[in-house]
């Protein structure tokens, strides 16, 4: 399993372009709005400039996803924390 310093940032916006097609041809095969025909935008089809975007875009969700601090649960719960004990009164 890789973790996200391991995913570049092409690597995601590949696999988010890949999703988005394979959702937007499940809805547009069960009667949605995209009328898209199944590959007619792979992600080699899709404009240069476009690409970079997706992979700009990419590169800040991992950026924020890995600066993100994980809000961590009190380990014990009826403790205090380091320097917070009343002590002796």
């Amino acid at each position: 399993m890789s973790t996200i310093q391991d995913v570049t940032a092409e690597q995601l916006a590949k696999i988010f372009h890949h999703y988005q097609e394979a959702l937007a041809h499940d809805h547009a095969s069960t009667g949605g709005a995209n009328g898209a025909s199944a590959g007619s935008s792979a992600w080699e089809r899709i404009p240069l400039s476009e690409r970079k975007l997706m992979i700009a875009a990419a590169r800040l969700a991992l950026l924020e996803l890995s600066s993100t601090p994980v809000a961590s649960a009190p380990g014990r719960k009826y403790y205090a924390k380091p320097g917070e004990a009343n002590w002796g009164c």
